[in-house]
């Protein structure tokens, strides 16, 4: 009778510690990874193995990746702004760039691109820096251009037998560490009607792509307007474009950074790439006002949106879950900013 008994209350005690055990897996994983995203934020110092630098180079972009496997330069800056580039990697130690890639061929993307493949014997006297540096792979959006500076960079290439890769929609890189690039533009139908002869803006051109490392994302547009944003809103789901970080589109031009586009990547930091007031290196007057609004509209604090004209060199450090972000300089320009260009719209 009491090993009866016995039995009865074990099996009993047994189940229930089984149901116990099985709740949690009930629970749905879409839930679960939505929770964790909203952890990934800014915070004051983080120490993690993924850096990424805007570089201070005038007009132009160049943004230095380093995953702590790789290292990943997207685009050069422009030719009379080599100089900057050049003390920059040198600041940063940089002396293999595993892939570089230029979103389209315009000049103040492109224009260092041929020093930094294949300098000259000019160029090493002017920068000795460069011959300390090789680059292993190129990528760029597989639209040729007409222009010199397009067709040296290529020639590049082809004289150090580098390889050489056109990136499109649906394309992924592997940076290392766990750190992805996911292509989002351009698409293999742009690339086949420009190359075959239609009209095109190269801004439009640009290689747009979406960076992940575990629980941290920024988004990267080249000089990506309007009419791409649109794509790329009615491409992908909204949840696809959500980033932590938007690398503002054309230097914080109006042609880009639309209500639409910042409110479905929904960052909390803006990073903007634009040169000083000097001849030929701030053309445009960027960043222009109606991006500040619209990322002011979205509720990005002032405070996160950071211009290489007052900030200098700004550095993102993430370990995958929180990021800091740290400026050369701490000026908080966009208020001062904002009501220039409003009076300035006034006249």
């Amino acid at each position: 009778f009491f090993l009866t008994v016995l039995l009865l209350m074990t099996f009993v005690l047994v189940g229930c510690g089984g149901q116990a055990k099985e709740e949690p897996k009930d629970e749905p994983k879409t839930e679960a990874k939505e929770e964790t995203q909203s952890e990934t934020k800014p915070a004051k110092d983080v120490k993690g193995d993924l850096k990424i630098s805007m570089l201070n180079v005038g007009q132009g972009d160049a943004i230095l990746i380093q995953s702590g496997k790789q290292t990943i330069l997207i685009d050069t800056s422009d030719t009379d702004e080599r100089d900057l580039l050049v003390k920059e990697l040198e600041k940063l130690s940089v002396t293999k760039i595993d892939k570089l890639i230029l979103t389209h061929p315009h000049a103040d993307h492109i224009g260092s691109a041929k020093a930094l493949i294949n300098p000259s014997k000019k160029e090493l006297k002017a920068n000795p820096y460069l011959e300390k540096i090789s680059v292993a792979e190129v990528y760029d959006n597989g639209i040729a251009s007409t222009s010199p500076i397009y067709k040296s960079y290529v020639k590049a290439i082809e004289t150090k037998g580098i390889t050489h890769t056109a990136l499109k929609v649906g394309d992924t890189l592997d940076f290392g560490n766990s750190v992805k690039f996911n292509v989002l533009y351009p698409t293999p139908e742009l690339v086949e009607a420009v190359n075959g002869g239609k009209k095109s803006d190269p801004n439009n051109e640009s290689v747009v792509g979406k960076l992940t490392y575990k629980k941290f994302s920024m988004m990267f547009t080249g000089d990506a307007e309007k009419e791409v944003e649109a794509a790329l809103l009615a491409n992908n789901k909204t949840k696809a474009l959500k980033c932590d970080v938007l690398k503002s589109g054309h230097h914080g031009s109006y042609t880009a950074s639309t209500k639409d586009f910042v409110a479905a990547v929904n960052p909390s930091v803006v990073l903007i790439s634009a040169g000083p007031d000097e001849e030929h290196r701030n053309t445009y007057g960027h960043p222009h006002l109606e991006p500040l609004e619209n990322y002011l509209a979205q509720g990005i604090d002032e405070k996160n949106i950071y211009c290489t004209r007052w900030n200098g060199t700004i550095t993102i450090t993430s370990d995958g879950k929180n990021f800091s972000v740290q400026p050369e300089d701490n000026e908080n320009w966009v208020g001062k900013w904002i009501t220039k260009k409003q009076k300035d719209k006034k006249k």
